[in-house]
């Protein structure tokens, strides 16, 4: 079978994403191509993966319909890997392949940047979009066509960032004005939104998953069941996932997926984190599980995400969904871990919903303002993980000058000081279960 995509990122993510994707397609019969894998840094796992032909298996472990599911499916749509820190020859040489048609990557949120001093000349540049660079110019000395790039990583606008920082490296190594007509007109940078929680390797799990299989896998991967990937383009006509079941979604604009996917899923853990932690939680199902801290998340999705958001057919589904994901009883995901950067998350995940709700409410979303309270306590009284001079504020202001404190909020909070007082207030003097009670009457 031909190599038709080209693959930047070793990760777990993407071969319990895309790889699982283009491993149905060509199974179904709808395609006929398999990618190749080039690993952005000098990673070991390139061996690993071409120890195994690029073989392994995936457990999709989670929820549907309210019942635990557990499916295995065998991934055959890895060629081989390629390392370009010991076989930079070899990368180059993926450039003329004139069956290559598509670039996936996933090199992390930090991997698309121009700030390196990369050169034309090195073997290879150290920057992901200095290697790109470097590909496609040695793809246009050799006339072939461009390609179309899905970019997954998890920065906004993600193939437009990618393309810009292509052209700068372009432009720094004063390549020719032809070859920059030729990677705008010739190649296609499409930005992407990409929604499925991976957890990789099961390390605890991995033994008796191998007695089942009658094998060891070292590539073993595990995700939950869930998958939405948001593409800006369409290309259903080549890569036809719709066809093939898969929920993928061709658009024009990315951002109101991405927007309700922030306001409903991250919102919901940012809204849910620190009453939580002050409940003694230190799981999402555990919450999920207690009944308060349920109804504590139910009112802050149907009764203050939805209603800003739009309470559509669709965003109703996806808040279903969102809570299935939650009750994943094969995913322990920690709260102190969804807590890290606490500040910046809710300025982009909660702050915009209560605002958003004022709008159209002649009240104030009582339980994500109360969410709010909850973080200022646990600032207070907690070791956090937040940048320095947002704890430092936190921790050594009344909460009046908190709240009106617009470099840490992005915003003047004083229109909910009376609120927040008297949550921060309750917490403190009656616990955080009577405050929560309290809220939700």
């Amino acid at each position: 079978m031909k190599e038709t995509v080209l693959q930047f990122g070793t990760g777990n993510f993407l071969r319990g994403f895309f790889d699982s994707f283009l491993d149905l397609l060509n199974k179904q019969g709808l395609y006929d191509g398999k990618a190749v894998i080039v690993s952005p840094t000098d990673s070991a796992a390139v061996e690993k993966i071409n120890r195994q032909k690029g073989r392994y298996h995936l457990i999709l472990r989670g929820l549907i319909d309210g019942k635990p599911i557990e499916k295995t499916q065998l991934v055959e749509s890895i060629t081989r890997a390629i390392n370009p820190y010991r076989e930079f020859d070899a990368f180059l040489a993926l450039a003329e392949n004139p069956d290559l048609r598509f670039v996936i990557s996933n090199t992390t949120e930090a991997g698309i940047r121009c700030d390196l001093p990369c050169d034309i000349s090195d073997r290879p540049a150290d920057a992901f979009p200095a290697k790109v660079t470097q590909f496609l110019y040695h793809r246009y000395q050799k006339k072939l066509p461009g390609l179309v790039f899905f970019a997954c990583e998890l920065i906004d606008r993600n193939a437009d960032a990618l393309k810009v920082c292509v052209l700068h490296y372009a432009e720094r190594w004063q390549l020719s004005a032809d070859f920059i007509r030729w990677l705008e007109t010739d190649n296609t940078f499409c930005n992407t939104l990409v929604d499925r929680i991976v957890t990789g390797y099961p390390t605890e799990d991995a033994p008796q998953i191998f007695r089942s299989l009658g094998e060891t896998d070292n590539l073993l991967d595990t995700a939950e069941p869930f998958h939405l990937w948001v593409i800006e383009g369409n290309y259903e006509n080549e890569l036809p996932m719709q066809k093939a079941g898969l929920r993928v979604i061709w658009t024009t604009d990315c951002a109101p997926y991405k927007k309700r996917k922030v306001r409903i899923l991250n919102g919901s853990h940012t809204a849910l984190v620190f009453p939580s932690l002050l409940c003694g939680m230190e799981t999402v199902r555990e919450s999920l599980d207690d009944l308060q801290l349920r109804a504590f998340l139910d009112a802050c999705l149907y009764d203050c995400i939805l209603p800003a958001l739009g309470d559509t057919e669709e965003n109703r589904r996806f808040a279903a969904d969102t809570l299935q994901r939650f009750a994943n009883p094969y995913i322990r995901h920690l709260w102190q871990s969804i807590s890290l950067n606490s500040v910046s998350k809710m300025n982009a995940r909660v702050l915009p919903t209560v605002s958003d709700f004022v709008k159209t409410h002649p009240t104030a979303p009582r339980p994500l303002l109360f969410s709010l309270a909850c973080l200022i306590v646990y600032y207070k009284s907690h070791d956090c993980s937040d940048e320095p001079e947002k704890l430092h504020s936190i921790q050594t202001s009344c909460v009046p000058a908190i709240l009106t404190n617009a470099t840490l909020w992005e915003a003047d909070l004083s229109a909910y000081t009376d609120f927040i007082v008297d949550c921060v207030d309750r917490i403190q003097k009656d616990g955080i279960r009577e405050a929560i009670s309290w809220v939700l009457s």
